[in-house]
């Protein structure tokens, strides 16, 4: 049997990952975040989920991967420069979140696994 072809392989993984999200947002919902945005800027990089709890304003990066360690890994030096600019971004156009906690945090999901949210996954450089 042949392999998958890209576009099979793509859609594969366009589904797992708003299913990964839609976990995700089960979980930081019930830990008290209320959603503010979804996949947060576009071209050149996105935020997947801009969440609230309080006076902290968390910037989500969701990966899933059929092991959950394996998941915490895809968070990249390049993904970390990605994401700044786009926290950057949504910052310039929310100028209320001024005096707000600001925190990247991560939630991982692997297979048959409940997602797991790991807190300031990474420090954040914002201008």
């Amino acid at each position: 049997m042949a392999p998958p072809d890209r576009s099979t392989r793509a859609r594969r993984s366009v589904k797992t990952g708003i299913a990964a999200e839609w976990l995700a947002i089960a979980l930081l919902t019930l830990k008290g975040y209320r959603i503010l945005s979804r996949r947060f800027g576009g071209k050149g990089g996105e935020i997947d989920l801009i969440a609230r709890r309080g006076a902290c304003i968390v910037f989500v990066e969701v990966k899933a991967r059929a092991a959950i360690d394996d998941a915490a890994l895809a968070i990249t030096p390049d993904k970390i420069r990605l994401m700044t600019r786009r926290i950057n971004d949504w910052r310039s156009r929310n100028a209320w979140a001024q005096g707000h906690v600001l925190r990247a945090d991560a939630v991982f999901v692997g297979q048959r696994r409940w997602p797991r949210h790991v807190e300031n996954v990474f420090p954040l450089d914002v201008q």
